[in-house]
């Protein structure tokens, strides 16, 4: 049978994907200027990868040769749970509050695509959830499924920012879906509220300041100059998030139960992360986003809180 638009969305949704959106294969000529840009300025702070491949996310052919599409989707992962505001406590980013997304979406996107190829045998796929050389942010933006945030991450009018992305590059041709207008006006919240300053530029962001940067990818230690900015970020960081208008106005819970907390992961106690063994770790964060920043990671985290509160 021959695959549609609208056959793919209703089993996308099915699933429990909660956006579907299509773009053609063109080349990302523009975007690639701007990644390039970015990298110029040392943004990526120790993030090399970001230097790598980047023929292939300027053109998703140097991917999968016969590609004419890609199928961007979105999964909502709000849940309304809070913090205890406790001085202690480190907070944990809301992505991070349950399972790991990329064990969720993969395994919709294998059920997804296993479906496609049953459906149409000449149907081919390679699919990514931000672990790969796609601009996955760029591609939800040519495929109508929101607008790029001067925050860097893609906002949606029924679901604010609070979406984790995925995308299929297919051999398919598609009905290709409206790009949204930018409607971030001249809001500024999101770089007024930053605490470190990270949002250099409106739609750029600075790694070397950014808090979710500097608890999960930086490999070293955190610079002396953000003691006392971190508000209690332990991993990661949602402030840009928290106080976008779309969200606050905007945002739904959830209806995957694996986003939800998961052993009280929205905060923990920073004593008890200094004492915590590697095995209790490995127990507790087994298959959650957490396990990112590694023991050795999340003490070094709770240790710069702790020693900016005695020094603050």
């Amino acid at each position: 049978m021959k695959l549609t638009s609208d056959i793919v969305i209703e089993k996308a949704k099915e699933i429990g994907f909660d956006l579907v959106g299509f773009a053609r294969a063109d080349e990302l000529t523009d975007e690639k200027r701007k990644l390039e840009e970015w990298l110029s300025r040392g943004l990526q702070a120790g993030m090399g990868y970001m230097e790598r491949y980047i023929e292939k996310r300027k053109d998703v052919r140097n991917i999968l040769p016969t590609a004419k599409s890609i199928i961007s989707l979105a999964v909502n992962y709000f849940t309304s749970y809070g913090y205890s505001g406790k001085n202690d406590s480190g907070k944990i980013s809301r992505y991070a509050w349950g399972k790991d997304y990329h064990l969720i979406i993969w395994e919709m996107l294998r059920e997804l695509e296993a479906w496609l190829k049953k459906t149409d045998p000449d149907f081919e796929s390679i699919s990514y959830v931000d672990t790969g050389p796609v601009m996955d942010k760029v591609w939800a933006v040519k495929s109508g499924l929101g607008w790029m945030g001067k925050h860097t991450n893609v906002i949606n009018k029924n679901f604010g920012s609070w979406i984790f992305l995925a995308s299929i590059i297919t051999n398919y041709e598609f009905n290709y879906s409206q790009r949204i207008p930018d409607f971030c006006g001249t809001c500024t919240a999101c770089i007024d509220a930053c605490p470190t300053g990270a949002i250099v530029d409106e739609y750029a962001v600075d790694s070397n300041k950014c808090i979710s940067y500097l608890t999960i990818e930086n490999k070293n230690g955190i610079p002396e100059e953000f003691g006392g900015k971190f508000d209690n970020w332990l991993f990661g960081c949602d402030v840009c998030q928290d106080v976008c208008p779309w969200n606050i106005k905007f945002a739904i819970e959830t209806n995957k139960e694996g986003f939800n907390p998961a052993g009280g992961n929205t905060e923990i106690d920073l004593y008890e992360i200094m004492k915590m063994t590697d095995e209790e770790f490995k127990t507790r964060f087994d298959t959650s986003p957490v396990s990112r920043a590694r023991l050795k990671g999340l003490k070094r985290n709770a240790g710069f809180l702790i020693d900016s509160k005695k020094n603050g």
